[in-house]
């Protein structure tokens, strides 16, 4: 049988996002898991150090709701951790076996993940990929796994401009966006982990760019939680990062701080009549989560005309087919130095389309806070049951039926975006002559104006920069 490190190797549990997860064995004969970082990962210098550090802060986490970290080898080749092994089910495997949790198991359930969160987030690290795959069911409770790694992997060349590390559908809205996550992205994740121990899915189904893109502008569906955790499952899922409960406030509100019996009083000789039990005092009702109000429904935005005179120059070849009519096109400025593709480029951006007066409904439009606020920089996220469309400080993602296609600003001569019925496609167009396009069904013309009026500030505030 294979060693790794001096432990025995006996079976392969999984495979995930680090590598390969191995049931092993000590010298003597205890059990540990495994977890041999992939090739690609140990070749690359800045996941080594990274890897070394998170594993370091990783020792020093305890609590019962975690597996600890007992062994691991940074330097060598392969890379591999060993933590404890804790028999038992995933969550994922414990739902698809016995079906949804009802009320008190999602509360014993919910404490528990807090809790451990508490533990991880004391030692200064982020989970950054908690989901019901990833927590196990064991005889005394849940334990989270894999704590302290995701961060390691977050920072190599493999989670490059336009993707996010962790499993769409638990990701927070600051981590599909790209952006710095603290502990308040894993109570977002435990919020969609609840929803899912419910039997619902907070996100609904479809491809990763369709679950990041709901997560980041859509109210999520709380319908198969029961409603007297709603608020608190609501709270967790909220779209800021500073407006989460943290793991406290959630044990808090999870569990009762009041004794379940009457405390018991002990009679003193000299007393001739025992003291009456004192009634605790009732522990304050929590605020409940103020309701948004709802946005009102928006104008109809007529799209701007297409141009009266198409490209002249005839596109190349295309990655993916474009339908056959006038695109719209966004054209950077003049360079100072010519390129060797295209001719000059007007200075001034094309017309855009009046933004609406109300803010388009929900889903539908830009993020509920101002350019250069919030989640930071100007980004458009389109996306349907199959393709996606990001645009962004960094570039253009591109995702056509689960192949994603990534474009930074200096490669891209000009990007177009034209409609046909309720079908959008945008295109892009390299200063090498490569072509590339991806077509969105938007189903409703609302949908389609919104998406208009989300997209072409972003494509203006880059391509005239």
């Amino acid at each position: 049988m294979e060693r790794i490190g001096g432990y025995l190797v006996e079976r392969r549990l999984g495979e995930g996002g680090m590598g390969t997860v191995y049931l092993a064995r000590t010298r003597g004969g205890r059990a540990v898991a495994l977890k041999v970082a992939k090739a690609e990962l140990a070749a690359d210098p800045v996941f080594r150090e990274r890897f070394r550090s998170e594993v370091e802060a990783a020792r020093a986490v305890g609590g019962f709701h975690t597996a600890p970290v007992v062994d691991a080898d940074v330097d060598g080749d392969p890379i591999w951790l060993a933590t404890a092994y804790i028999p038992g089910p995933t969550l994922a495997e414990r739902l698809a076996a016995e079906g949804a949790m009802d009320e008190p198991r999602l509360r014993s359930l919910g404490a528990a993940l807090a809790e451990a969160l508490e533990s991880i987030h004391s030692c200064g690290l982020v989970h950054r990929d908690l989901k019901p795959g990833n927590i196990i069911m064991a005889a005394d409770g849940p334990r989270v796994l894999d704590f302290g790694i995701a961060r390691a992997v977050e920072s190599t060349r493999l989670t490059a401009t336009g993707t996010a590390f962790g499993t769409p559908g638990f990701l927070a809205p600051e981590q599909a966006l790209g952006h710095d996550v603290s502990g308040a992205a894993d109570v977002f994740a435990l919020g969609a982990v609840l929803v899912a121990a419910a039997g619902g899915a907070a996100w609904g189904e479809g491809t990763p760019m369709g679950l990041m893109y709901r997560s980041v502008h859509e109210p999520p569906d709380l319908s198969a939680v029961p409603s007297a955790l709603a608020d608190l499952v609501s709270a967790c899922l909220a779209k800021e990062p500073a407006d989460r409960p943290t793991p406290t406030a959630l044990l808090d509100r999870l569990t009762d701080p009041a004794p379940a019996h009457a405390p018991t009083v002990l009679a003193t000789p000299q007393a001739s009549t025992p003291p009456r039990a004192s009634t605790p005092p009732q522990a304050p009702t929590p605020p409940r989560t103020a309701t948004p109000p709802q946005a009102a429904t928006p104008h109809q935005v007529t799209p701007p005309p297409q141009p009266l005179t198409p490209p002249q120059a005839a596109p190349p070849a295309q990655a993916f087919p474009s339908p056959a009519f006038a695109p719209q096109a966004f054209t950077p400025p003049a360079q100072p130095v010519t390129p060797p593709h295209p001719s000059a480029q007007p200075a001034t951006p094309p017309h855009l389309p009046a933004q609406p007066a109300t803010p388009p409904p929900p889903g539908f439009g830009p993020p509920p806070v101002p350019y250069g606020g919030g989640y930071g920089s100007p980004e458009a996220v389109l996306a349907d049951a199959r393709s996606g469309v990001v645009v962004g400080a960094t570039g253009v993602l591109l995702e056509v039926a689960g192949a994603a296609a990534d474009f930074p600003w200096e490669e891209i001569a000009r990007v177009e975006r034209h409609w046909r019925g309720n079908h959008l496609t945008v295109t892009v167009r390299l200063w090498d002559g490569g072509v590339y396009s991806c077509e969105l069904n938007a189903r409703r013309r609302a949908r389609l104006t919104a998406w208009l009026a989300q997209l072409d500030p972003v494509l203006v505030r880059y391509l005239t920069r």
